[in-house]
């Protein structure tokens, strides 16, 4: 089910202005991979260029190739709806649906594509993908009531679970706890841990310290200056990055020397 994601010569561009330049990397299934750097250096575009979500901006293109277990996710034909079922994505801040309950936030990807399917089938995704979210004791009687009245942490893994719901092979992460108190920030990173056994994740977060707990890989990026391109500077083992990095200017942004 998990995948392995190949990027080759990527640049992203906003109209004419080249937001990243040149990344080339491999991320491993059933692993998890963080990316860091400073604000602005590209981290979220370069993760939703991953399943085509910058798409939704006007004027953003790209050239260079992301291959999904060898297939070109900018193929011509290829669907980039399809490319959203295969690459879930979590954003920063809890988004479940606020007319929505609980139940229906967990199926709202299935009934947006019209996927016509039996009330018990519905009932079986919504255990298993609130279980999967690690939600379901907390919310399996009330699942009819709004899902925006849960607290931020369980919204969070409510949009989790919304994401596993569709079979993802892949799930992208953009700052996921950026929003949350540390104990829903725990909660969620001991799942990232779980999650990792079915899935490829890739996280992008600006704690240090959440990059060392919850990451096998760790890939950093940097910008030259303001106006100029991100680009990937290094990326290796976690352990190494966090380390022994190969670069000075690796070990000043993990240490707090800038950023």
């Amino acid at each position: 089910m998990s995948k392995r994601i190949d990027v080759t010569d990527l640049n992203v561009y906003y109209g004419k202005f080249r937001a990243v330049e040149d990344v080339t990397m491999t991320i491993e299934p059933k692993s998890v991979t963080a990316f860091i750097g400073p604000s602005g250096c590209g981290k979220s575009t370069l993760l939703r260029t991953l399943n085509r979500m910058h798409e939704v901006i006007n004027g953003a293109t790209v050239e260079g190739e992301v291959l999904l277990d060898g297939e070109n996710l900018y193929g011509p034909g290829v669907d980039p709806v399809r490319v959203r079922r295969q690459i879930g994505m979590v954003f920063q801040r809890p988004n479940p649906f606020p007319t929505m309950s609980i139940k229906e936030n967990v199926l709202a990807g299935i009934t947006l594509n019209n996927a016509r399917l039996p009330a018990a089938r519905k009932d079986e995704i919504v255990e298993n993908s609130l279980r999967g979210a690690n939600l379901w004791e907390e919310v399996k009687n009330r699942l009819d009531l709004p899902g925006s009245g849960l607290s931020g942490g369980q919204q969070q893994r409510l949009c989790i679970a919304r994401a596993i719901a569709m079979e993802p092979e892949v799930l992208l992460m953009d700052e996921p706890c950026s929003a949350l108190d540390p104990i829903s920030t725990l909660a969620i990173e001991d799942l990232i841990g779980q999650l990792k056994n079915t899935y490829t994740i890739v996280i992008v977060t600006h704690n240090m310290q959440q990059a060392a707990r919850v990451s096998d890989t760790t890939a950093f990026f940097n910008i030259a200056g303001t106006g100029a391109p991100g680009k990937l500077i290094e990326m290796g083992d976690t352990d190494k990055i966090f380390s022994t990095p190969d670069l000075k200017v690796t070990e000043d942004y993990i240490s707090g020397r800038f950023g």
